[in-house]
């Protein structure tokens, strides 16, 4: 039988192994428990004292003998239920502190961070982070501004085909400033042109106080690297406006 289902529930091999002897042979010895499937007797021991503390083994003594047997496979969906409500319990526990966290990590805001991202999975990171800290603004702060570029463009295509369509049913506008020619508007963005002819790799992102550029590595792979900083935050963003006002 595959216990891979019974391992997700936090059962080790082990402990599979026996759960699944106990109901196949019944009551048993911890000394027959060992026979049949090949543990020491320690082992079984250890074991068993594991199960019976999650509610799957019982015991009963039968002429001052301990036999150990398996409790009603329904049991599993007991351990089922406690451990979504510990998860609930957990989840709302980070909800909780998550505000006091982000106070922690803002004390640190005159040092910027820098993360790097690699390849397509690395671009979509910085696209989801993205759209969730765009998310959690103010309807009328959920704007952002790019410079685009066509080569980093299309790697943002294939590492997040929809995400125009994520943008725009998130209601986050943008600016773009496209530094080639080219580009076309999807809805709740704004574009204007830079008007160079040369074909710069780099794009540039600047929301939620962040910066990312992307762009390729020596051998050609999309790479991204994400700067956390207010205060760089604000430099890049009035040269964009400044920019953007200067493209009227």
């Amino acid at each position: 039988m595959d216990t891979t289902i019974l391992k997700k529930l936090g059962l080790d091999d082990k402990e599979a192994k026996v759960y699944l002897t106990l109901l196949e042979y019944g009551a048993i010895s911890v000394r027959g428990l060992a026979e049949v499937s090949a543990l020491n007797r320690g082992t079984a021991y250890d074991t068993l004292k594991r199960l019976q503390e999650i509610g799957l083994v019982s015991y009963y003594y039968q002429e001052k003998k301990q036999r150990f047997v398996a409790e009603d496979p329904e049991r599993l969906l007991e351990i089922l239920k406690k451990r979504e409500q510990e998860i609930k319990e957990v989840k709302n526990g980070i909800l909780d502190i998550i505000p006091e966290l982000k106070s922690i990590q803002d004390k640190k805001d005159l040092k910027p961070v820098s993360k790097l991202y690699e390849n397509r999975a690395g671009i979509k990171t910085i696209l989801d982070d993205l759209l969730s800290s765009m998310e959690t603004l103010p309807e009328k702060e959920r704007e952002y501004y790019i410079y685009s570029s066509t080569q980093a463009s299309a790697d943002i295509h294939k590492a997040y085909p929809n995400f125009t369509q994520e943008r725009i049913k998130r209601d986050i506008h943008v600016r773009s400033i496209s530094l080639a020619q080219g580009g076309n508007l999807h809805g709740l963005d704004h574009r204007r042109w830079l008007g160079t002819d040369k074909d710069s790799a780099t794009f540039i992102l600047i929301y939620a106080e962040k910066c990312a550029f992307i762009s390729r590595d020596s051998e050609g792979t999309p790479v991204g690297i994400l700067v956390e900083n207010k205060m760089i935050y604000e430099t890049q963003k009035m040269i964009f406006l400044k920019l953007w006002d200067f493209l009227q």
